[in-house]
């Protein structure tokens, strides 16, 4: 099980982006697109295995959010912080999810059962599996500032392309 109650990341922050939005489905929408412009401008481009990974986890996480932990007038926060460690080609993307809903923890998820039971009409009920199965680490530990719970998931890109700017055309 790769879940921690690391509640901070231990390497040094090389980049952050954070939003701040309502507790709605189309925030959770919009969040897993501009988290996506965002990982696109760190050099994680759109349509690599690495960005649809980092997508999906923001995706979870914030209908989680939005589902799980909804309160009525309250919003959410997206966190993306680039974590790199020293003398080190890869990227560590860090996503923490924070709500209001402190009293509403998610729990490991269970083992699956030897032969494993397909309820096709069943539409939810299998994110914090994926952000296991995707993530290189993942937890939750309680809000800081307030009332409520932050979850996060790690993953590190082994490969990041650097954007540069081309010439000016003449």
């Amino acid at each position: 099980m790769n879940r921690t109650e690391q509640p901070a990341p231990a390497t040094p922050v090389h980049s952050c982006f954070t939003l701040r939005l309502s507790s709605t489905p189309r925030c959770a929408r919009l969040a897993r697109q501009l988290c996506g412009e965002r990982l696109d401008a760190w050099g994680i481009p759109y349509g690599s295995e690495e960005h649809d990974v980092l997508s999906l986890l923001v995706s979870e996480l914030a209908t989680n959010a939005v589902t799980h932990g909804h309160v009525t007038g309250r919003d959410f926060r997206i966190h993306l912080l680039a974590l790199s460690a020293p003398a080190a080609a890869s990227l560590t993307v860090r996503v923490e999810v924070t709500d209001t809903q402190g009293d509403r923890l998610p729990e490991p998820t269970p083992a699956p059962p030897a032969e494993p039971v397909v309820d096709s009409a069943r539409t939810g009920g299998r994110g914090l599996l994926l952000v296991e199965t995707l993530a290189d680490r993942w937890g939750c530990a309680p809000r800081p500032d307030g009332p409520g719970k932050t979850v996060w998931a790690e993953y590190t890109v082994a490969t990041v392309v650097r954007y540069v700017p081309s010439a000016a055309p003449s």
